[in-house]
């Protein structure tokens, strides 16, 4: 009987990949003997590689290596040679679309993910907006799942034990963590201005934070030439403050602190959803996206949502719009206090438990 190989695409933005993970790692559980490879950008590798031992990762570069229809051709080549017997398009763009429509002509079982682009639109339209939550990103991987025969129950809980990351990988760098400890992590930047809540605001909320606790420690995650030189500057104000790119080299090190971290304090980002794989609370900041479009972290509370009721929100399924009211009000009028309110209740909470 020929095993069942299951190839699954899905390239793109960082938060998007790291958002298949709780329904790749369900999958991969609940269909131990299926095969699973993943087909996404290399650097992705980490977010799977220790989820199943029945899931692999192949990376290809769409910009260079795989480049126009002569490159997907050849991609293409590539993956038939891998003897797959089902495909499930998680991402749904022209370039997936091509190999999607390769694997069809030749009578591969295919599905692709349904990204139901009207009732985005409703949701943020200008005029007579319908605020109705729309599937989120994990029930329509799902869908694509089941739809190829293999139904799966969203039970993920993170892709590291409960006990977190192996902390010995990174304590010569960070050091250990006391019992009695607070470690917070902020993550202040996202791809476009509509979801960056204020920098001089987010530098507020972290005194706030160091006024309750004098001696936490404040974890700065950020990628960009212009994000670390940013965050520098607030950890030479502060010593409390760790510029994490810094001192750790490595997307699975950073993965390790996160899953160490009592709360991440996050944009509407990709860094939200790599707490969410740790198991980690996130209270988000969210300005002209908003948590209806689908796009929320794994298994994260709606009250940890911060976000200001306006007519126009949201404008924008991923914030790269220009401001409607030229403000940013959906922002600005979120006051650092009640951001530092709120982690501090993620605090009390996660102390309790």
């Amino acid at each position: 009987m020929k095993t069942e190989h299951l190839l699954i695409i899905r390239f793109s933005a960082l938060g998007d990949v790291a958002m298949t993970v709780p329904v790749v790692s369900a999958l991969a559980r609940q269909y131990p003997d299926l095969r699973i490879t993943v087909l996404s950008r290399s650097f992705m590798r980490p977010l799977f590689e220790d989820i199943a031992p029945n899931v692999g990762f192949m990376g290809a570069d769409l910009k260079k290596e795989y480049h126009g229809i002569r490159g997907l051709n050849a991609l293409y080549r590539r993956l038939v040679a891998k003897n797959f017997t089902a495909v499930a398009d998680l991402h749904n763009v022209l370039r997936s679309s091509y190999l999607r429509m390769r694997f069809n002509v030749a009578r591969y079982r295919v599905e692709h993910i349904d990204k139901n682009r009207k009732g985005r639109r409703m949701l943020t339209r200008k005029e007579g907006k319908q605020m109705v939550p729309q599937q989120s990103s994990f029930e329509k991987y799902a869908d694509v799942f089941a739809r190829l025969g293999y139904p799966v129950k969203l039970d993920f809980v993170s892709i590291f034990p409960p006990e977190g990351g192996p902390m010995q990988e990174i304590a010569d760098v960070i050091g250990e963590k006391k019992e009695s400890d607070t470690w917070i992590g902020v993550a202040p930047f996202a791809a476009h201005d509509g979801k960056i809540y204020p920098l001089g605001k987010t530098l507020e909320v972290i005194k706030l934070l160091l006024g309750k606790h004098p001696s936490a420690r404040i974890f700065l995650f950020g990628g960009g030439e212009n994000e670390l030189a940013e965050m520098e500057k607030w950890a030479k104000e502060m010593p409390e403050c760790t510029v994490v790119p810094q001192v750790l080299k490595g997307f699975r090190k950073e993965l390790i602190l996160m899953s160490h971290l009592d709360v991440m304090l996050s944009m509407d980002s990709a860094n939200m959803h790599l707490a969410s794989l740790v198991a980690i609370p996130v209270v988000s900041v969210w300005g002209a996206t908003h948590p209806y479009a689908g796009f929320t972290g794994w298994n994260q509370s709606e009250e940890n949502c911060i976000q200001t009721d306006l007519p126009c929100r949201p404008c924008s399924i991923y914030g790269n719009r220009p401001c409607l009211r030229g403000d940013y009000a959906c922002l600005n009028n979120i006051t650092p206090q009640r951001i530092a309110d709120r982690i501090e209740k993620t605090l009390n909470t996660r102390t309790k438990q």
